[in-house]
């Protein structure tokens, strides 16, 4: 259950910008990973905020207007498809996080050092004091408020690239391993924003099925 523990004992030992991070993406065929940085203000707990997969799309909307109008600073960071395949996508989420808390800004584009991070299950490659929460998306308030932003912000990518290849249903499927997704990739071939890393052994598997049909 999200809740304040976590970042009431960094308060109370005196960090007051704790910057809260999580990411998306890790698990699409294509697109980019993207990781929201936020500080929130001391004491504040928004009502409603969950790990973002919990929630519905509506709702999602709704709470990262209100993180977006409440917070201290705000950071997005995006590692593209073309990277993910170069370094892996665990180091790929790695840097995306690391992006975020460089691009923290406050609401008048100030940028903005953390004095200490928390996180979904990861370190990030920055001398700033951390910790890594397993689950911490639905444990901790502020990690999951970063999930909810990182998370409407990729969907709305996915509208955009759904614009730019309507033939492959991503607005429906945001990058995943849907059936539908997996016969258009079959059938039209991969877009520029495919991982190649990650669709290799299905493209290969479908033109195996393939000489086995035709033989």
């Amino acid at each position: 259950m999200v809740s304040l523990e976590y970042e009431q004992k960094l308060w109370a030992q005196g960090s007051q910008w704790i910057a809260f991070c999580d990411e998306v993406g890790r698990g699409p065929l294509l697109g980019s990973v993207v990781a929201a940085a936020v500080i929130l203000p001391v004491d504040l707990f928004i009502e409603g905020v969950d790990d973002s997969k919990k929630l519905t799309p509506n709702k999602r909307e709704a709470l990262q207007q209100s993180i977006r109008e409440q917070c201290v600073a705000l950071g997005i960071g995006e590692v593209d498809n073309r990277q993910i395949d170069q370094i892996n996508i665990r180091q790929a989420s790695r840097l995306a996080m690391k992006k975020a808390v460089l691009n923290l800004q406050n609401k008048d584009g100030q940028p903005v050092k953390p004095d200490y991070l928390l996180i979904d299950a990861e370190t990030i490659d920055l001398e700033i004091p951390q910790q890594a929460i397993i689950h911490g998306d639905a444990l901790c308030h502020g990690i999951a408020a970063a999930s909810i932003v990182a998370k409407v912000f990729r969907d709305n990518l996915c509208l955009e690239w759904d614009q730019q290849y309507p033939h492959y249903g991503i607005a429906s499927h945001k990058g995943y391993s849907t059936r539908a997704h997996m016969e258009a990739l079959v059938k039209l071939g991969p877009t520029p924003l495919h991982r190649s890393s990650f669709i290799r052994k299905i493209l290969a598997r479908a033109k195996e099925q393939q000489q086995i049909f035709f033989k």
